[in-house]
């Protein structure tokens, strides 16, 4: 078997390797001409998404760039912590990252092992045929395989070719605003991502002894703004949304207009209809969009490489390789697909519904909002890779 994989982001690096290590011979085609270098802020990869990345040998080249951050702190407007949750024992701290960095960690490492990746292949049409799929390409090239992965993020191409009537993505409701800058001597947060819940606006951030990672989910009625406003109204934007807010402001007053760059719209799909169909398949974004609100983009992508490697190893045709990759997915990357929509309306919530969740949530941190209850069936959660995948 020979598969095209149809995007160099993080899960298309993720499935080629996957599928290297299921004894599948994987082609790369990035529709941009370079690595993703100095693109997008920061994510976090969790320890499931860590999990997965040790059973395709990766989980080193990725921690190499990043940092590790165990714990997280809730606070209120006024800097007072709410709520704390610590790393679940015996799983890997998760770590932060600035998403080019593990763009680049990923790719190197696939293309260290031997696997061949194209750039400048934008996607123009695809042929499913019965015994191959075919991607042709903007460029007048073409590639034929026995199988083509559609791993082209959340406005894939390659799902609008599966099924024209696709469900466009959602907008949330919140513009992301965020970034690097260089720590002039603020307190150090140790090893916790901090998460403000503003009066305005929700703010995050995380500072070192060098730097101070820092981004704000502004309520936005019309997300058309983000493509056309400046840099200094949106530093405006944020001086006015975090004006009260004792975590965020003095971050902000270090911004210059060239540290806020153009936000980007939070957006998910709840549902993607048609995963597969032929020889077509999708993964990560493509098939699950998640708001980056989950905190699982990343990790999602991961998981569902090594579930659609290990199927398309076990299963007897391609057919049944597909329709078992989806069993195993689909109910878990919609839950959490959900959750993170629900945390979007609590980052904008309301003023009487803000003074509910200062006054509730330590409590309910000690009961329903432990971190085992909030985190444990995710963050556990292991694709057992080196199994069969064929039902006993």
């Amino acid at each position: 078997m020979n598969v095209s994989v149809i995007g160099g982001g993080i899960a298309g690096a993720a499935t080629a390797m996957a599928l290297q290590r299921a004894g599948i011979e994987a082609t790369v085609y990035e529709a941009y001409p370079k690595a993703a270098d100095g693109v997008g802020s920061a994510l976090t990869l969790s320890p499931n998404g860590r999990n997965a990345l040790r059973q395709i040998g990766a989980d080193d080249a990725v921690a190499a760039v990043g940092i590790e951050v165990p714990g997280m702190v809730m606070q209120n407007h006024k800097g007072r912590v709410v709520g704390r949750f610590d790393g679940l024992p015996d799983l890997p701290p998760s770590l932060l990252l600035r998403r080019d960095r593990l763009y680049r960690a990923l790719m190197d490492e696939a293309l260290s092992r031997g696997i061949t990746a194209e750039f400048g292949k934008r996607l123009k049409s695809v042929e499913n045929k019965a015994d191959q799929a075919i991607a042709h390409f903007a460029d007048g090239s073409s590639a034929a395989g026995d199988v083509l992965i559609g791993a082209d993020g959340i406005r894939s191409a390659v799902r609008s070719a599966l099924d024209p009537a696709a469900a466009a993505p959602r907008y949330t409701g919140l513009l992301g605003l965020g970034g690097w800058i260089r720590n002039p001597g603020l307190p150090v947060t140790g090893n916790c991502q901090h998460f403000a819940f503003g009066k305005r606006a929700f703010f995050g951030y995380f500072i070192d002894a060098d730097e101070i990672l820092w981004f704000s989910n502004v309520p936005a009625a019309d997300p058309a703004e983000a493509k056309t406003a400046p840099p200094q109204h949106w530093l405006s934007v944020l001086r006015e949304r975090h004006a009260d807010d004792v975590p965020a402001r003095d971050i902000i007053a270090l911004l210059k207009p060239e540290d806020v760059g153009r936000p980007g719209i939070l957006e998910d799909i709840p549902t993607v209809r048609t995963w597969h169909r032929g020889r077509v398949v999708l993964v990560g974004d493509a098939a699950h969009p998640t708001s980056p609100s989950s905190g699982q983009g990343a990790s999602q992508a991961v998981e569902s490489s090594l579930e659609l490697a290990r199927a398309l190893r076990d299963a007897p045709d391609v057919a049944t390789a597909f329709a078992q990759y989806e069993a195993a997915r689909r109910e878990r990357v919609e839950r959490i697909i959900a959750r993170a929509a629900k945390i979007n309306n609590d980052k904008a919530a309301g003023p009487v519904a803000r003074i509910m969740r200062d006054l509730l949530m330590p409590v309910m941190m000690k009961t329903a909002m432990s971190p085992e209850k909030m985190f444990g069936d995710v963050h556990r959660h292991r694709v057992e890779f080196a199994a069969s995948s064929v039902p006993a």
